[in-house]
């Protein structure tokens, strides 16, 4: 795309390129169902609309809206954006894997750190009050995993007790 990029609208400043550009490559993102030719001919359309009305989007394109070399160029930047488009399209399973991958990856770096690190004095509070309100026999606990796993395994079981209970 940016080869091609660098080889249109050569007569165009900077800004004016970089513009249009950004405006043709959003049209053909919001209508992946329509084909190049029908996004061209709608934005030539609409162009010339918004000319008739005085609301121009882009003031040097009246110069332009007849030219065949700008249609050409247009044509083709517009292939290449939905070339990349399609191809992005293809590979969302793939990044989608990827993350899911990484956000596992974070999961288990987590653990790893959580079971090198003391448990903070919230858990050990908040453990040593469980215990006390469900008779449980204390354990020494010697990681923040270890205070986790713990504190989540006596309110899972003693939830389910509760509940039983209320039926």
């Amino acid at each position: 795309m940016y080869e091609v990029k660098n080889r249109i609208y050569l007569d165009m400043t900077k800004t004016q390129k970089s513009a249009l550009c950004n405006f043709l490559r959003a049209l053909v993102k919001k209508s992946p169902e329509m084909s190049v030719d029908d996004i061209f001919d709608k934005f030539i359309e609409d162009e010339q609309y918004y000319f008739e009305i005085n609301n121009p989007h882009f003031e040097f394109l009246q110069e332009y809206l007849g030219d065949e070399t700008f249609a050409k160029d247009t044509i083709l930047y517009l292939k290449e954006c939905r070339k990349y488009y399609d191809y992005k399209k293809k590979q969302e399973p793939i990044i989608q894997a990827q993350k899911e991958f990484e956000k596992k990856k974070r999961a288990f770096l987590r653990e790893v750190k959580m079971s090198k690190d003391e448990p903070t004095k919230k858990q050990l509070y908040y453990y040593e009050r469980l215990c006390k309100k469900y008779n449980i026999e204390k354990k020494e606990l010697s990681s923040k995993l270890e205070a986790r796993d713990e504190i989540d395994r006596i309110l899972n079981e003693y939830s389910k007790d509760f509940e039983n209970i209320d039926r």
